[in-house]
């Protein structure tokens, strides 16, 4: 079992600080989310909590992932990155597939790429890109960044992208591994056709068995069961050993944790010898029981 830390869009100084911790903790991966604007008017909801609200955004600060990314791995050696998860749909795939292999080359592909379409329809008038298509649009950008991720000439003509053949360089030694974020049943269907795992934004563990289960069958289908296939879930499942053994024993290869909840919409008053504390805690109650175990 692997350990992803969720900072959740905390003081931007604390970032360096936090990922020594976590690396020194035994944390395997430090997680980040994304998003790029709060719009003064928007009538979007969020799916994932009670009440559709988006106050909890408001005033949070938000560093683009990719940059600090690139900031912390300068100061690891081990630890590996992630997105859970970033907006793919509102940016073009070509500008993403070269901070990508931009990113992996310069770390030592230490960065792992969680996916995502974007709830909030803002975020695609912000852009000036398409709402309605972003489903469509998300698999063939996953497509195109796996081409042009070969350091090969590489071209795409489609309804929605027009791309003569180009060729990256430099590209990582290793293709980047591609995570999608979604509980709905196009999404699982996405994950297993065209993806290297999947990520659980919560849920308690009937409801992550169940979306598992369908995972599984759907890879069949696409006939991808053979292949390397990791898990990345958060959620209140991700607090005990116990737990954890149900969910290694389900399938899953990570946990991601975080201390403080996201959608909570309040001032976040927490320091960093606090975060660092939480994380230690973490690290002594639980990711040192279950390693012990051999899990």
């Amino acid at each position: 079992m692997r350990f992803g830390y969720h900072s959740t869009m905390c003081d931007p100084s604390f970032y360096m600080p936090l990922a020594k911790a976590a690396e020194a903790a035994g944390f395997d991966t430090f997680t980040l989310p994304d998003s790029i604007c709060y719009p003064e008017h928007a009538e979007s909801k969020y799916p994932y909590n009670t009440d559709g609200s988006r106050e909890f955004l408001d005033g949070v600060p938000f560093i683009d992932p990719f940059i600090v990314t690139a900031w912390m791995a300068a100061g690891t050696t081990t630890l590996k990155f992630s997105t859970s998860v970033l907006k793919v749909p509102i940016r073009h795939p070509v500008l993403l597939a070269k901070q990508l292999t931009s990113l992996n080359t310069l770390i030592g592909n230490r960065f792992v790429f969680g996916i995502g379409l974007s709830p909030w329809e803002e975020d695609f008038l912000a852009t000036g890109t398409d709402f309605h298509s972003r489903g469509k649009r998300m698999e063939e950008i996953i497509q195109i960044i796996r081409g042009l991720s070969t350091g090969d000439y590489f071209g795409w003509d489609s309804e929605y992208y027009q791309i003569p053949r180009i060729k990256l360089c430099p590209v990582p030694t290793e293709p980047v591994r591609i995570l999608y974020g979604g509980h709905s049943d196009p999404a699982l269907k996405r994950t297993a056709k065209l993806c290297d795992g999947w990520i659980s934004a919560g849920g308690h563990m009937n409801e992550l068995a169940d979306m598992i289960h369908r995972l599984k069958d759907y890879r069949k289908a696409f006939g991808r069961e053979g292949t390397p296939f990791d898990m990345q879930v958060m959620g209140p499942e991700v607090y005990n050993p116990d737990s954890i053994k149900r969910l290694d024993d389900m399938g899953v290869q990570e946990v991601l944790v975080a201390f403080r909840d996201a959608y909570a919409a309040e001032e976040d008053h927490r320091t960093l010898d606090g975060m660092i504390a939480e994380m230690n805690h973490y690290a002594e109650t639980v990711i040192a029981p279950v390693r012990a175990a051999g899990r």
